[in-house]
């Protein structure tokens, strides 16, 4: 059965966009243009995930989500031309699942919506990937490269487990630290680039140049294997 996917924004040509790629990628796409149109079309038509650009008008998307989160944990993917890390933080305490900041591509957006789905169908993950000369054991929490054990600290691990799990899909640093330190961290941000580097340092060949764990100038880090890493 095909999955519905709402999406709601007052841009009606990034609608049309979104809806022609989300339906060739087999969704069932239906619309919205304003805030109270969203929560009338939500409540009515039940979607399996919502992708809500903040800046609407009638109703904006913050209370839109919030409204939306009172009712359903449906997952909640924001669209959002901020930049700011404070303002998207807010969005995800306001009850969001992810954010995508805006211009963005289509496959990025296609693994968040895949990824937010995963999570709610509460689909069995697999114990142990490999790409490459890598493999992670999850139940072992155990990662080689070329058949070689290589020893992670926990931070590390889960990193590479929190971004392995949706190849492609961009993390920013805020992202990451509540993935794998909480929401009640008050450290520096920055701290995730010293994991990630010396993350790089065990499971590349080449640390300056990555295979696995790429970074995405202003906005974070994916795990994104390079061709013949796969």
């Amino acid at each position: 059965m095909k999955r519905t996917i709402l999406v709601v924004d007052d841009d009606k040509k990034l609608v049309d966009v979104l809806k022609l790629h989300l339906e060739k990628d087999g969704y069932k796409v239906i619309a919205a243009y304003d805030g109270v149109e969203a929560l009338r079309t939500f409540r009515k038509k039940k979607p399996d995930l919502v992708v809500l650009d903040l800046m609407l008008p009638k109703l904006e998307g913050e209370k839109v989500c919030k409204r939306i989160r009172q009712d359903s944990d449906v997952p909640i993917i924001m669209l959002t031309a901020k930049t700011r890390e404070e303002e998207k933080i807010e969005g995800l305490d306001l009850g969001a699942d992810d954010y995508v900041t805006k211009p963005f591509s289509r496959g990025e957006l296609l693994a968040r919506i895949r990824a937010g789905l995963r999570k709610r169908e509460n689909r069995p993950e697999p114990q142990e990937v490999t790409y490459g000369e890598l493999t992670v054991d999850f139940q072992r929490r155990e990662v080689s490269v070329s058949d070689r054990v290589v020893e992670l600290t926990d931070t590390e691990f889960n990193l590479l487990k929190t971004m392995i799990r949706d190849p492609g899909v961009v993390f920013s640093r805020v992202q990451l630290i509540h993935a794998v330190f909480g929401y009640d961290y008050e450290g520096l941000q920055r701290t995730i680039d010293t994991h990630i580097n010396n993350l790089r340092k065990k499971i590349e060949k080449d640390p300056q140049n990555p295979s696995y764990i790429k970074t995405v100038f202003g906005a974070g880090y994916k795990f994104d294997p390079a061709p013949d890493a796969d």
